[in-house]
């Protein structure tokens, strides 16, 4: 029954990885971005993922705690710096990577007070493209990259050799 466990383990890790692989691409695509439509279509297809991210991050979780108490694996350090280090990562990736994208939503799905459409590009006054420019500019992609992969590498170091 372990392996069943570790299993769907990895399988909610691929599932996770597949969803934030979209999402890294729109956060590299992003900056290049200056048309609010494009902006925004981006932004909905990132949002689109979250529902795939959200699964596989509550099976990749379930199967691994499950996995980990099977495995008798709680007493050692490697299984709590791996969780620790994923909750820091999560941290670290919501502050760098879905605040400054939230803002973007907020900022292109602006309701237009006349109309119920949201705005589009001929609509946007000069201070609020100026304001589009700045958060596009403010998305870190290659910096999320690394924490993100670098973090993943270090926390599959620590599952295949157990260290400590």
């Amino acid at each position: 029954m372990y392996q069943w466990f570790v299993f769907a383990h990895i399988l909610g890790v691929f599932g996770y990885l597949l969803a934030h692989g979209t999402a890294a691409a729109v956060a590299f695509a992003l900056p290049r971005q200056r048309e609010v439509e494009r902006v925004r279509v981006l932004l909905d297809l990132s949002r689109g993922v979250a529902m795939v991210a959200g699964v596989s991050l509550l099976v990749l979780l379930a199967a691994g705690i499950a996995a980990g108490f099977m495995g008798n694996w709680w007493g050692q350090g490697w299984i709590w710096a791996s969780l620790g280090l994923f909750i820091l990562m999560g941290v670290a990736m919501t502050l760098l990577g879905s605040r400054p994208l939230n803002r973007l939503r907020q900022l292109v799905h602006t309701s237009n007070p006349s109309s119920s459409e949201t705005i589009s590009h001929s609509s946007l006054d000069p201070s609020t493209e100026k304001q589009l420019a700045v958060l596009l500019a403010a998305t870190h992609p290659w910096l999320l990259t690394v924490i993100g992969g670098g973090g993943l590498a270090l926390i599959l170091w620590l599952m295949m050799f157990k260290p400590f």
